[in-house]
């Protein structure tokens, strides 16, 4: 079925081709200014967070849709979910978010893919019935303008059908490297991580040649698997804090966290007592997985058709 904002035919082959899609438009650019004004005052108060977490934990900013009224309401708008019907079906769960700022000075992300997420918990966080490749689509939305200089995406197109780092290896959380590690004369990391650790080939080299750079208006987003080579560069400014949220989907018949009620990242613990993924479409089955229908401040997630 043909929803509004669904992808056209090419849109989706090229999606299918390059493994991303986009910028598209979401908010106007004043509608995005007064809400990343909200959404920054309230990630403040942790009082309803689903994570027992400072805000000077590197996941602090992890599933705050489960308490930011503005972040609750972002993550099912039918901009979004229609174009995502068009790639994963029509029964959908959003399974994770995360607030990924990038301040003056800070490191470049390094190039990474992510399949099953176990790169730093240690195990699969993501199971797809009958298959142990699938990822995730992330919609990634710029809270700020996003430019080369203050550190925007980059993508390798291609890359999202094989992986090429193995993330059942080990990959140890060093808080010292992060904003430490160069490669190539630039800094870039993974917030403490270091990808090379996980890679198949230890002298794998990722063909930057190829690579695509996706500066962003405020208010706009990009969907991609997960399993896409990407990275960003580093934020070169002296005044600008590059803010994006991501949200990521999967079909509801996709296992979420299985088998554990807590998740290591980062040198900190998450126990999963509040978390729930959320149905946003359709009517799959849910019961294999942790369900919110609201926040935890109560307000109910809408189910968008």
């Amino acid at each position: 079925m043909k929803n509004q904002f669904s992808l056209t035919n090419k849109e989706l082959d090229d999606f299918k081709k390059n493994g991303f899609i986009g910028p598209f438009d979401l908010y106007e650019r004043d509608e995005i200014i007064e809400k990343y004004k909200r959404i920054r005052a309230d990630l403040f108060d942790r009082s309803y967070a689903a994570y027992n977490l400072d805000n000077r934990s590197v996941i602090a900013g992890y599933d705050r849709h489960l308490d930011v009224n503005e972040l609750s309401d972002h993550i099912t708008k039918k901009p979004i979910l229609d174009r995502l019907e068009s790639i994963l079906g029509p029964d959908l769960i959003m399974w994770r978010s995360e607030l990924f700022p990038k301040y003056p000075g800070d490191e470049g992300t390094d190039w990474h893919q992510a399949d099953t997420f176990s790169h730093a918990s240690g195990a699969p966080q993501v199971v797809w019935p009958g298959t142990d490749f699938g990822g995730a689509v992330t919609v990634w939305t710029a809270l700020t303008d996003v430019t080369e200089e203050n550190g925007c995406l980059r993508f390798i197109p291609g890359t999202h059908e094989e992986m090429v780092y193995d993330e059942s290896k080990n990959m140890e959380y060093k808080p010292e490297d992060v904003n430490q590690v160069e490669k190539d004369g630039i800094k870039r990391g993974f917030f403490g991580y270091d990808y090379r650790n996980l890679q198949k080939d230890p002298d794998f080299v990722p063909d930057e040649a190829q690579a695509v750079s996706i500066p962003m208006k405020a208010g706009q987003f990009v969907i991609f698997w997960s399993t896409l080579m990407h990275s960003s560069l580093p934020n070169l400014t002296e005044n600008q804090t590059r803010m994006a949220v991501t949200a990521r989907y999967v079909p509801s018949a996709v296992k979420i966290y299985p088998d554990t009620d807590v998740v290591e990242e980062y040198g900190s613990v998450m126990e999963l007592e509040n978390y729930g993924v959320v149905p946003v479409r359709g009517r799959g089955d849910y019961s294999h997985n942790r369900i919110a229908l609201k926040n935890l401040r109560g307000r109910p997630f809408e189910l968008s058709s």
